[in-house]
């Protein structure tokens, strides 16, 4: 365990339990249900050559920017930003950071909770007429009772990992979910690539059509990178705050970016294929996975089991990405806490963090199924609302600001001492390339980007 101010900082045990992790809060709904939508919204080929550009030129270097803040602070995103620079000017950025996740949270509940829904119903086998799924989703969508029945399991399950230690609660579980995750996602993809005319389906995924790529492609882009990465969350940052002394930074980040896309990649693989060999639409929307998908499952041999097989894999990856979210709130409350001088141990902030998701999940699910009529905002529900201001707009902002921090604000030294980097080595001129990107690169095409887009 590290130790700091008299208390005791969690801590995982070993390398792998933080890569595994770390992948699990990356790895998520963002890849499996919202890449392969907005993928298919977006142009598919051209979609997916921005968004790789994304996730190396800024996603990578944003990975490490929130590893080396935790890291060298030991602190949650509340007190980070504040111990290394020793003021508050940066607090800003930890409430930003609080307040993306709260949103995100409030409808990564309620999606949850038509995963497992629709995992229920596949295990039932009452997913079994093509013809009746788009009113099944809709009666879903609106079933305000279902939905929060099964939100309210997710928060609980979730909540019962986080009682838990980290090593014995997110370490262990992440080592058991996600190589088991893989796994199901590549007897998945195989299966799917069986199927006849497949393969159009490969060429709209993979083939770039440069014309497609617009200003608003590229903004997504980079909104689903934040978003599928968990960058701009701070939930790295709080992982970070958990590493071994002795972790390789750029050799994790490096893990986590790789591993995060392939995911994404395989969900593409998975879902493209499968809509085009039956003729169906890949711009679907939020409903692709709960609507055009299980019709293809229903075309397929084995349709029980590939359903049952596909919905096993969304809830396994929700639940990981939301034990992180529920973490960054978790270590908030708990420094915060300390910071007024009202110690809240970890049993306590679990317990009112589920109070917050609880509520907000509520929210949101009331506002979707169309009750009451003043949980809408300008005619659109709070999902589409929350979706949109963290995408486009929080996300993109933490990032910059954390770019910012650590480009201008966290001297040289220690960045190198996070990196393991000796001064005037060969290794010495990557850092300072790093810095460039992070002081330079990132900011300026996040500003270009949203000048562009909003001006």
């Amino acid at each position: 365990m590290n130790k700091e101010n008299n208390g005791s900082t969690p801590s995982f045990t070993s390398k792998i339990g933080l890569v595994m992790a770390a992948v699990g809060s990356a790895v998520g709904l963002g890849n499996i249900w919202k890449f392969p939508y907005v993928t298919g919204e977006n142009g598919g080929g051209a979609f997916l050559l921005v968004y790789l550009a994304c996730v190396f030129l800024f996603g990578l270097p944003l990975l490490m920017t929130e590893f080396i803040v935790g890291k060298h602070s030991r602190k949650s995103v509340y007190g980070a930003f504040q111990s290394i620079r020793k003021n508050r000017r940066w607090q800003w950025l930890s409430w930003s950071c609080l307040i993306a996740t709260v949103l995100v949270m409030s409808f990564y509940f309620m999606v949850t909770g038509w995963c497992l829904s629709y995992l229920v119903d596949a295990i039932a086998g009452t997913i079994s007429s093509t013809e009746d799924l788009s009113a099944h989703f809709a009666n879903l969508s609106i079933n305000t009772s279902r939905v929060l029945f099964f939100c309210s399991i997710t928060v609980f399950i979730t909540a019962l990992v986080l009682w838990f230690d980290v090593n014995k609660g997110i370490e262990r579980l992440s080592k058991i979910l996600m190589p088991l995750l893989l796994v199901m996602m590549f007897i998945m993809a195989v299966k799917v690539l069986m199927l006849p005319n497949s393969n159009i389906g490969m060429r709209f995924f993979f083939e770039t059509d440069f014309s497609k790529i617009t200003p608003q492609v590229i903004l997504s882009a980079m909104g689903q990178c934040f978003f599928s990465l968990s960058i701009g969350f701070g939930a790295l940052v709080t992982y970070g705050a958990y590493m071994p002394e002795r972790q390789n930074i750029l050799a994790t980040s490096a893990q986590v970016v790789v591993l995060d896309t392939l995911v994404a990649v395989l969900a593409g693989v998975i879902v493209f294929p499968a809509v085009f060999a039956f003729g169906l639409d890949p711009a679907e929307g939020p409903q692709l996975v709960f609507v055009v998908l299980p019709s293809v499952f229903e075309q397929m041999s084995m349709s029980r089991f590939s359903s049952v097989l596909f919905f096993s894999l969304l809830c396994i990856a929700a639940i990981t990405s939301i034990i992180s979210l529920m973490e960054i709130v978790i270590a908030f409350i708990s420094d915060l806490g300390a910071r007024i001088k009202h110690p809240i141990n970890r049993h306590k902030a679990v317990v009112i963090t589920i109070a917050i998701c609880l509520i907000s999940s509520t929210l949101c699910v009331m506002s979707v199924c169309g009750t009451p009529d003043w949980l809408k905002i300008a005619g659109h529900d709070l999902f589409e609302c929350f979706d949109a201001v963290t995408s486009y707009f929080l996300l993109p902002l933490n990032a910059f600001g954390m770019a910012l921090f650590i480009g201008w604000f966290v001297p040289k030294q220690v960045i190198e001492k996070e990196l393991h980097v000796r001064p005037r080595s060969l290794n010495s001129t990557a850092v300072s390339t790093f810095r460039l990107v992070i002081r330079y690169l990132v900011p300026i095409a996040i500003a270009a980007i949203f000048l562009k887009e909003f001006v």
